[in-house]
């Protein structure tokens, strides 16, 4: 992979590819489509009890890296941790 490629547009059809690959990919594994913000949400709730974290940037993303499918959670620490 070239330093240049970072730089290139990618091509709708190519996004329109991965997202049916994720589509489906939740069809075999029996994840409702809207799994990662239904996850999101839980999390949410869960650590907003908790004041050391800042519950309202948690991030939840579904990535397929070729013929793998990875999970991708961001739960950050609150700046003010007293």
């Amino acid at each position: 992979m070239s330093f240049f490629n970072l730089f290139k547009r990618k091509k709708s059809s190519e996004e329109a590819k991965k997202r049916l690959q994720m589509v489906l990919s939740y069809e075999r594994k029996g994840l409702p489509p809207n799994f990662a913000r239904i996850l999101q949400d839980d999390l949410i709730q869960v650590f907003s009890k908790y004041p050391q974290f800042d519950s309202e940037k948690i991030e939840v993303e579904l990535k397929n890296d070729g013929d793998v499918d990875q999970l991708w959670i961001s739960i950050p620490f609150a700046k003010d941790r007293r």
